[in-house]
């Protein structure tokens, strides 16, 4: 039996899929293993969405060469977005990869690993499987959780985008929105909670576009109901939201359930309405800061957490100072904040330039950064003295007599273990914090 290491890039939705990819390989005769110097096959599955990222998987792929060296039979695959982007011309340009696979053809790794063995092929002279579905693609896999804490775990709800913002890649290496049958949905939630898991998150590119259309059609707020109603005692969580699709049914739905966490992630990428026109983003400031308002009249004591970039084409200094002010705004608890990086294939590829210089975008990144850094520490000391059920997921890196979990707002603590137990919910109470985490103390 040949033995399989999965390394894995990118997003919540790509941990997801290697677990799909681990359940698929396992039934086609293959061991997953944990340690990359008893594989046989490392498949590196990537992520496409900014330069960086994919130069991250060219210098690993590179660094696989010298153990390569050592070890002739071992082969290198890479999956996912990267794969989906560049298909064959990333075995022409990195020559120890054996094979690509796209997101929507893991059913096939079998079938390329073992094509790759039986011939003795390698590089440009390799495999490629590159294709994109128009429906659901792994509906009946129960994924293998490969990385998990036996207490939370991610569900893929639907895949692919089909909003094409103008700088992002998704809907080339994803493909069409597409949902799945939510009764496959709901008993997975329900087997992992049977398992002793206490907290599912689900994942789509746009996972609030959710929609199962048959004689029985459900939204995204009809799944999150049926998920949270397996049991009180399991948590629920979603990313990622698109704004033009945050319904008022949706934020009734997760203020009338408790067990759906108090945190929306809803990215905004910039705060100037030329700018989100220009980015295609289908809303405007002032809608933005309307779902902002009516998450807050639903559920105050909801977190909201964004994306934001730096520097895209023809942003001027007014356009940065319109970002800065919403951040001011809406008081964020955390963001991911980036520059704009150049996506081939992309509309601003094909119609835009990126035109503003690289110190100009580092300069205006690094604002966003120190401004969010701002706010986040002020939130965290208005948590002072609050108390928080937490589920404890695991020991601190800190101190090996510590624990941390997060509240429903995706906040971090951390306190003492005393006797709490892994995988338990905890009363705890903020004592002081950090700009990114809470430290507290069990009070029950």
């Amino acid at each position: 039996m040949e033995k399989v290491y999965i390394e894995t890039y990118g997003c919540q939705m790509n941990f997801a899929d290697s677990d799909v990819i681990a359940a698929i390989l396992t039934k086609g005769g293959y061991a997953i293993c944990e340690s990359i110097e008893e594989a046989d096959f490392i498949l590196i599955n990537t992520c496409a969405i900014r330069d960086n990222a994919e130069q991250r998987v060219r210098h690993r792929v590179r660094e696989l060469r010298a153990l390569q060296s050592r070890h002739h039979r071992l082969r290198v695959g890479v999956l996912g977005c990267m794969a989906e982007r560049l298909q064959s011309r990333l075995m022409a340009e990195e020559d120890n990869v054996s094979f690509v696979c796209g997101p929507d053809a893991y059913r096939k790794l079998p079938e390329l690993m073992g094509g790759v063995r039986a011939n003795g092929k390698n590089g440009s002279d390799g495999f490629a499987a590159v294709e994109l579905s128009e429906t659901e693609t792994y509906d009946d896999i129960e994924p293998v959780r490969l990385s998990g804490n036996g207490i939370s775990a991610y569900i893929s709800i639907m895949r692919g985008c089909q909003n094409y913002c103008a700088y992002c890649v998704v809907p080339y290496t994803r493909g069409r929105e597409r949902s799945r049958d939510p009764e496959t949905v709901v008993r997975e939630a329900r087997n992992l909670f049977e398992q002793g898991y206490r907290e599912v998150t689900l994942l789509g590119q746009n996972v609030n576009s959710y929609c199962w259309k048959n004689d029985d059609s459900q939204d995204f707020a009809d799944l999150m109901a049926r998920v949270a109603s397996i049991d009180p005692r399991l948590r629920v969580r979603f990313a990622t939201s698109h704004p033009k699709d945050l319904s008022d049914k949706l934020l009734e739905v997760m203020a009338s359930h408790g067990n759906i966490c108090r945190c929306i992630h809803l990215p905004v990428q910039s705060g100037s309405n030329r700018m989100l026109k220009l980015m295609n983003r289908k809303y405007t400031v002032e809608w933005y800061l309307d779902r902002v308002e009516a998450i807050r009249r639903y559920m105050p004591d909801c977190s909201i957490t964004t994306d934001v970039i730096a520097g895209f084409s023809t942003e001027t200094e007014e356009d940065h100072q319109a970002t800065l002010e919403l951040f001011r705004k809406v008081r964020y608890d955390y963001a991911y904040m980036f520059m704009y990086s150049l996506r081939e294939g992309t509309y601003a590829f094909r119609h835009l330039a990126d035109d503003i210089p690289e110190e100009v975008k580092k300069r205006r990144l690094n604002e966003i950064i120190a401004l969010q850094g701002e706010i986040a520490m002020e939130n965290n000391r208005q948590e002072v003295g609050r108390e928080y059920e937490v589920l404890v997921e695991g020991e601190s890196h800190r101190s090996k007599q510590q624990f941390f979990g997060r509240n429903s707002q995706n906040k971090v603590l951390v306190f003492d273990k005393k006797d709490a137990v892994l995988g338990t919910y905890r009363r705890v109470k903020v004592n002081d914090c950090t700009q990114a985490t809470l430290l507290g103390e069990l009070t029950q």
